[in-house]
């Protein structure tokens, strides 16, 4: 071993696995996804040479070189003959990827990346939204005004009222017939929907604020009104999220 290599290994931390995973690729993939939004290893750097990397988790060179792939797959490496595999600018990176989305949001302390998260949630919803309200049929309008009306009376039960402002959005989603812009949302959602940062604030006044919003949205789309509907999706989900967020003491970048 190089005396750089030396160097690059005193350097990196051996991962904090309580137990040899199952498959060593993904465990692997997963922790230096994480080095490298965290910035132990910056864009436009070199990751440690593939002997470091397999003394560092204990691998063999196949599931290093498994592990890259996937790394490239995801945006965050390029594999540059002379130069190694170079960290990419995050720009470059798959923020629909699970993983990569996961890790940034936890390392984003300013919150840009939720806001971010959330304006795209908002332009999406309100379009299907304004799609819903031209297509959707009784027995959807039917269910929409069920579960407005359970919520109200869950407004002290913020998990259970929860689940159900996620079935209201969702079924929304699903009558406007846009499978792709559904997909987006429920990936996005997934990754944030358990995190206190992104719930925020729960309190029983919030909820009850929340599904004034919900009933305005059923009553444009009951009322097949696309415009109204779209607006008061997209007045709602802002309004709920600056709500949330107020506790963080940062001021919310959302653009309107």
């Amino acid at each position: 071993m190089t005396p750089s290599q030396e160097t690059a290994l005193e350097n990196l931390a051996a991962p904090a696995w309580a137990r040899r995973p199952t498959n060593l690729a993904t465990a692997v993939t997963a922790e230096l996804v994480e080095r490298i939004v965290r910035g132990v290893h910056p864009s436009g750097t070199a990751l440690p040479p593939e002997p470091v990397l397999c003394e560092t988790f204990s691998v063999s060179r196949t599931v290093v070189r498994e592990a890259v792939k996937i790394l490239q797959e995801k945006g965050l490496v390029q594999v540059r003959q002379g130069a190694g595999t170079m960290v990419t600018p995050a720009s470059m990176w798959d923020m629909l990827d699970e993983l990569v989305l996961g890790a940034t949001i936890a390392e984003d302390d300013s919150l840009a990346i939720l806001d971010d998260l959330v304006v795209t949630r908002r332009l999406l919803e309100s379009d299907m939204a304004n799609v819903a309200a031209r297509v959707a049929d009784q027995e959807t309008l039917d269910r929409l005004r069920a579960l407005v009306d359970r919520m109200d009376e869950l407004v002290g039960d913020h998990v259970t009222y929860h689940e159900h402002d996620r079935a209201f959005h969702d079924l929304i989603m699903q009558a406007s017939g846009n499978r792709i812009a559904r997909g987006v949302v429920r990936a996005l959602e997934s990754q944030v929907v358990n995190t206190a940062r992104y719930m925020g604030r729960t309190e029983r006044s919030l909820c009850v604020a929340s599904n004034r919003g919900h009933r305005r949205i059923y009553e444009r789309i009951a009322a097949h009104d696309p415009e109204g509907a779209a607006a008061a999706m997209f007045t709602h989900i802002t309004e709920a999220w600056v709500v949330r967020r107020s506790g963080s003491g940062k001021p919310a970048r959302l653009q309107r």
